[in-house]
């Protein structure tokens, strides 16, 4: 659905992002994971075709985004970290608006608008101005513009920022219903809200593609079993009383050397978390980043 090739933007002598190269499939939920200033903004800014790259290609469904940007835009809907919101106009009547800037015609407006109000849960304040809402109603109302005319692709940059945790809770069941028809792509720098809703996971470190994986791969990409082994003077039952007296080591083995011997091997997990790992691969500095 989205192919992104060797993308670079550059503001002056800063690198905002750097050679970025990803692929994503229709029909899932994807993540993007990274502390703030990573560049996850930027991208998504260049997939919508709001910000132009310094080098390199997107293309939407074979439409590239910077050579036929109308074509591609129309495959795509957008929701701002800071949604796109005319303050002074009524829930309905901005999405009215919406609705014929996205030029949907106008026989089925009244249809789509009723839908996505329905969808997002905003039918209850269709009739109040935007500028009245809480935080929660107008991430909603900027969800329902961007679902407008239901694209095949809907990007969310950080959808849950400044939500208390019933709102937080209430966007991601939608994030997960639209998930159900659309490919969604949402970025965060919140490791919670990647593991509660992605099927597949992008972490970007300064600009960088740090890992791609799906959220169960990432999670155990360090927690593979490490091996240590020693070995000792003394008798396998020697050997043995003194592992059952270490009673954290619950999983290791005993056997004899070649030259007589006892040989201990212990296995060990790290048991690591998605918070592990995204810390370990975004804090490790350049030559983590450029490497994987």
């Amino acid at each position: 659905m989205i192919e992104i090739s060797h993308l670079t933007k550059k503001y002056g002598k800063h690198v905002a992002v750097d050679d970025l190269t990803l692929n994503i499939e229709s029909g899932k939920i994807y993540g993007f994971l990274g502390p703030n200033g990573a560049g996850k903004s930027t991208t998504m800014n260049m997939i919508t075709g709001y910000l132009g790259a310094t080098s390199g290609t997107i293309k939407i469904d074979g439409e590239d985004i910077f050579e036929n940007p109308e074509k591609a835009r129309k495959k795509i809907g957008y929701l701002p970290e800071l949604p796109p919101l005319y303050q002074e106009m009524l829930v309905e009547e901005y999405l009215y608006f919406a609705a014929e800037l996205k030029k949907i015609p106008k026989k089925e407006r009244a249809q789509a608008v009723e839908e996505v109000m329905e969808l997002t849960g905003v039918g209850e304040v269709s009739g109040r101005l935007i500028k009245n809402l809480s935080k929660g109603y107008k991430q909603r109302v900027g969800l329902a513009q961007a679902i407008l005319g239901y694209p095949e692709v809907i990007i969310l940059d950080e959808p849950t920022v400044g939500l208390d945790p019933k709102q937080i809770i209430e966007m991601r069941e939608l994030i997960k219903k639209l998930g159900e028809k659309h490919t969604v792509i949402l970025s965060s720098h919140i490791m919670q809200e990647i593991s509660a809703v992605c099927e597949y996971v992008f972490i970007i470190s300064k600009g960088k593609l740090a890992a791609a994986d799906t959220l169960e791969n990432l999670e155990n990409i360090s927690a593979a079993e490490k091996t240590m082994q020693f070995e000792i003077k003394g008798s396998k039952n020697e050997a043995e009383r003194m592992m059952k007296a270490m009673s954290q080591l619950r999983n290791f083995e005993i056997g004899d050397t070649e030259d007589g011997h006892t040989k201990i091997c212990i296995n060990y997990g790290q048991d690591k978390s998605l918070e592990d790992v995204f810390l370990e691969l975004t804090e490790g500095g350049e030559e983590n980043a450029g490497d994987l």
